[in-house]
């Protein structure tokens, strides 16, 4: 974030002259209260059992996911919120801060700021490389507008944390946070685009070390990603006590994927390198609009049945991308230029030619592309136009999850645009309309990083994941700079460490005259550091233990990945190894037989 001299000398005369400042508390008195929120993944249950952990994996404070979405949905789009009124209640009364405020020292957890004219800046000390998580409740005095939250690190960077819609009469629970690599004092605010007064009550602001900020990630992909498998094996109806086994996982488990394009149809070593890693991908561009009928009237299916038939001849699962894509400039010339009813018409003929021709064969549809940053078919249609199109959809397949798919949502906290809040109040739009009501609806995230914010990303996680709903990132890739492959393993780690989050997709399709943003591999495909990263994390995360035996029951336990996984017997009673595929995706126990 760029700030002005102007802005700055602002902001300092602000701090000097309406005495506002908040002392914050030593990092070394951080509360060890955890939220009990409703409607967060963090319920107290939850919130129990992320203590307990905690303490024995790191004795400290235990992470809160919870996060409590209620009022959001009324304020988020202002235009629309007679809309929402009936699906939220309104929160009169803020919750409880949560770590007990962590480093925030104010003990009535108020901080008023009235914006541009006048503002409070808290005072935090801050430590060297340290997470810090923020949450705060807001209104405003009167009106709607948006309100950033701002944290100056010691090393005077400006780092947006985070930013919500909040109205007047409701309070609107924001989360976010940044990261210091420095230590010292700091500054947080919070700033907007409207002219009333900011009401904040709640401030919170729990600072985790790297070290802590993994070791709940891991408790996580603990919880979440693994199970305590039991696996007997029988000869003749008898244990059978000391046979070796090799476990090797083939399927299933936790979805991890990647885009491919057409060229992999006549390229065998793109084929068997894709293959090898992946079972679950996106075609790039072959499902779109402009790919299967750029002219009009002249559709042409042909590439992707073709790509569709090699992922299946792999046991890959498909996501069907797109649908449609609202950006007014990916729309063919003669899309653009059609009246109303010829456009009702197209849209309704290409819905029916692309859904019909891929039902069942697909596990999502991205049914609407970036539905918060553009509005061609809105603009076009009338307001109904995306609940329509998810209606249509889930008419001609009603097997796959439905996703509205938006980049920004958790890369860049100053994008307003997409902000989790405003990403849930579109979603229940859609979800309002006439018969969408109990829809397969999921939360498609992009994920295209620049420079990731770590503790942004999983506050917005913990938004999204209160409405209950499979979170995908369904196109995750790094800009090319010095730190991607760091950045790239960060954000993966980050995505698959969260409760909420069902899947992962990369957008590194490979193309012979360069990648989108970013290549796993060289035009021979031998990997790049990045595609070293991804090997890691798959090897990482489909781990099996070393040289594995029954015990003299004839039963072996582990702590194995979901998944399914091919597993080979070797006694010397036997005349050949037993080879079986056991399920342990849906189930904690197996038994082979010879």
């Amino acid at each position: 974030m760029k700030v002005s001299s102007g802005k700055l000398a602002l902001i300092l005369l602000i701090v000097l002259f309406e005495g506002c400042l908040v002392t914050s508390k030593k990092a070394d008195d951080s509360s060890k209260e955890t939220s009990e929120k409703a409607g967060g993944y963090s319920s107290k249950e939850t919130a129990e059992k992320s203590e307990d952990s905690s303490k024995k994996s790191s004795g400290t404070v235990a992470y809160d996911y919870s996060a409590n979405i209620e009022a959001s949905s009324t304020s988020s789009l202002p235009i629309l919120r007679s809309r929402f009124l009936h699906h939220s209640r309104c929160i009169k009364e803020p919750e409880k801060p949560l770590y007990g405020g962590g480093i925030i020292g104010s003990e009535s957890g108020a901080a008023k700021t009235k914006c541009p004219i006048k503002g409070s800046v808290l005072k935090v000390d801050l430590k060297k490389d340290h997470h810090y998580a923020l949450s705060a409740w807001l209104k405003f005095s009167k009106g709607t507008g948006d309100i950033t939250a701002i944290i100056v690190t010691p090393d005077g960077k400006f780092n947006t944390a985070g930013a919500i819609v909040a109205q007047s009469g409701c309070w609107t629970l924001l989360k976010g946070g940044a990261t210091s690599y420095s230590e010292g004092k700091g500054d947080l605010f919070f700033q907007s685009n409207s002219t009333a007064e900011i009401m904040s009550e709640s401030i919170a602001l729990q600072g985790f070390s790297f070290e802590e900020w993994n070791a709940h990630r891991e408790e996580v992909v603990a919880k979440e990603r693994k199970k305590k498998v039991k696996i007997l094996v029988e000869s003749g109806g008898k244990p059978l006590a000391d046979a070796e086994l090799s476990v090797e996982w083939v399927a299933k488990g936790f979805p991890l994927g990647n885009a491919m394009t057409k060229e992999i149809l006549d390229m065998p070593d793109y084929e068997e390198w894709f293959t090898k890693r992946f079972k679950w991908a996106t075609m790039e561009n072959e499902m779109k609009w402009y790919s299967t009928e750029f002219h009009e009237g002249q559709e042409e299916f042909e590439v992707a049945d073709k790509m569709l038939a090699l992922a299946q001849k792999h046991n890959i699962s498909v996501r069907g991308h797109n649908v449609f894509w609202d950006d007014g400039g990916h729309q063919m010339d003669w899309v653009s230029k059609l009246s109303l009813d010829k456009l009702k018409a197209a849209v309704a003929k290409h819905l029916k030619s692309v859904v019909s021709r891929y039902a069942g064969k697909v596990i999502h549809w991205d049914v609407v592309n970036e539905n918060l940053h553009f509005s061609f078919f809105e603009d076009k249609l009338g307001k109904d136009a995306s609940g329509e199109i998810f209606s249509e959809v889930a008419k001609l397949d009603d097997k796959p999850i439905l996703f509205m798919n938006e980049y920004n949502t958790i890369e860049q906290p100053s994008d307003l645009a997409p902000l989790p809040t405003k990403y849930l109040a579109k979603l229940k739009l859609i979800q309002s309309y006439p018969g969408n009501k109990d829809l397969k609806y999921g939360i498609g995230l992009e994920s295209h990083f620049d420079k990731p914010n770590i503790p942004y990303m999983r506050g917005s996680l913990d938004t999204l994941a209160a409405a209950k709903l499979p979170i995908w990132l369904t196109e995750v890739d790094v800009t090319k700079g010095p730190k991607q492959v760091e950045y790239l393993e960060e954000v993966m780690r980050e995505g698959f460490g969260h409760p909420g989050v069902k899947g992962i997709v990369m957008w590194a399709a490979w193309h012979a005259k360069g990648c989108y943003v970013m290549c796993l591999t060289d035009n021979s495909f031998k990997n790049l550091p990045v595609g070293d990263v991804v090997d890691k994390l798959l090897d990482e995360w489909r781990k099996v233990p070393e040289k594995p035996k029954t015990d003299s029951k004839g039963v072996f336990e582990a702590d194995l990945f979901h998944g399914e996984y091919s597993i080979t017997v070797k006694h010397k009673s036997l005349k050949e190894p037993i080879v079986q595929t056991v399920d342990l995706d849906s189930k904690s126990e197996a038994t082979i037989k010879a």
